[in-house]
């Protein structure tokens, strides 16, 4: 009789003790309601927190972290429109191309085969550029001619490890355009000593 009355006890207070949990849980004071209140202010952190940037384009490139930017590239450049000059109208001046750019030096490809205007500008659209399989790029979109060649820095670009950030590290990030940093003419960084350099330590005699 002494055991079944104290198991009776036993079976009460564990019952008197699940019932205050699932109270405590769903109350609204309750250990639940303190949890969402301790989330609230995180909830919305998924949104980046910082605008993407004006003049930036989506990356037509697949890229298994998401979508990304980059810097537009057409205005940046002065004289664009090209097919504003190069229309069907006959060229009245002798040597107009060597005049109106006087200031583009090509220094692009190797000795043996140095570049053109036309290896990359369209022949058919000047507003384009040009791959090697006839197909017309925005110049907006100038990674994927730049990529056919450069293709391992390419690569890195792509995972962020080439270039420049401008804004972002992870998610909606937004990085330089190929033509940001490397003149698409003369690509090459001409070596320079650095702006700034590190003094020589003092020597301490013994």
């Amino acid at each position: 009789m002494k055991s079944i009355k104290k198991n009776l006890i036993q079976i009460l207070l564990v019952f008197t003790i699940l019932l205050f949990a699932v109270f405590a849980f769903s109350s609204s004071s309750g250990v639940n309601e303190k949890i969402k209140q301790a989330k609230d202010p995180y909830d919305n952190l998924m949104e980046p927190p910082i605008p993407i940037p004006a003049n930036t384009v989506k990356v037509l490139i697949p890229y298994q972290g998401g979508d990304f930017y980059t810097e537009t590239r057409k205005d940046k450049i002065e004289r664009f429109q090209c097919t504003s000059c190069h229309g069907n109208k006959e060229v009245m001046i002798k040597n107009a191309a060597k005049i109106s750019h006087a200031d583009t030096i090509i220094v692009h490809g190797g000795k043996s085969g140095p570049l053109d205007c036309n290896t990359c500008h369209s022949t058919e659209n000047r507003d384009f550029l040009n791959t090697s399989k006839e197909k017309e790029i925005d110049m907006d979109h100038v990674y994927t001619l730049c990529g056919e060649c450069h293709f391992r820095q390419k690569k890195d670009w792509i995972g962020g490890a080439h270039g420049k950030s401008v804004s972002h590290w992870a998610g909606e990030r937004v990085v330089k355009n190929c033509t940001s940093c490397h003149n698409p003419h003369s690509p090459r960084f001409e070596k320079r000593y650095p702006a700034t350099y590190s003094p020589p330590l003092k020597q301490t005699g013994n």
